[in-house]
Formats: C-alpha cells, sequence, structure tokens
C-alpha cells in the first residue's frame, strides 16, 4: 500500500479510480465532483484524467473552481 501511496504522490493527474480510492467515495460521486467542475480535468480516449493540482487545491480549500476549463481531447 505505501508503495502506491507513493506512485500517486508522483502523478501529475489522477483517474476516476485514483479519487474513488483516495476519498473513499463511489465511482458516482467522483463523477459528480467532476460534473460540478471542482477540479480540472481533461478527457483523454474517453477517460476523465483529474489535474492533481488543481485536486490537491481543491482538497486543501483553495481551488478557485471559476477556473477550472473543461476539455475533450480526442486519442488518436
Amino acid at each position: 500500500m505505501m508503495e502506491k501511496t507513493t506512485q500517486m504522490n508522483e502523478k501529475r493527474c489522477y483517474s476516476v479510480s485514483d479519487l474513488q480510492e483516495m476519498l473513499g467515495i463511489s465511482k458516482p460521486a467522483v463523477y459528480e465532483l467532476i460534473k460540478r467542475k471542482e477540479f480540472r480535468w481533461v478527457m483523454i480516449g474517453g477517460r476523465y484524467k483529474i489535474s492533481k493540482r488543481s485536486f490537491d487545491e481543491w482538497l486543501d480549500g483553495s481551488f478557485d473552481t471559476s477556473q477550472a476549463p473543461l476539455k475533450d481531447v480526442k486519442s488518436t
């Protein structure tokens, strides 16, 4: 478990499953946070990738949600 936590701390973005595990909530709850633009994210190949920095700022209570752009990046 410690190794996985260390790996997550080194990531630049998180998956929905990462957030689900870290927050101890359901996947639908993570999708609701994404829908509410609680942090920056991009969609790559049909999967959400959440900015680590904006997630960490949100968790610490300092993220300005009005600056959360939404992007859909098509995979090639």
